[in-house]
């Protein structure tokens, strides 16, 4: 019984120190697989330039030497 006590703990230890490596494995390959998808779509489609947006133009403030002479 104390044998199998020993192996089940160290059973457990191992699936506590390998769960967060593998959390992170299955995350990595969902993103991974979205970015193909979203890869395989655009490529896919033609651009749409017509509906893109224009640029926004923003007025600068101009550059100050020093913050303390704002």
């Amino acid at each position: 019984m104390n044998t199998f006590l020993n192996y089940l703990g160290i059973a457990a230890l191992f699936a506590l120190v390998l769960l967060p490596v593998l959390v992170g494995v299955a995350r990595e390959r969902r993103i991974d697989r979205e970015l193909r998808e979203a890869e395989r779509d655009r490529s896919t489609r033609p651009p749409q330039t017509t509906d893109a947006a224009r640029p926004v133009r923003v007025a600068r403030r101009p550059y100050v030497r020093s913050w303390a002479r704002i």
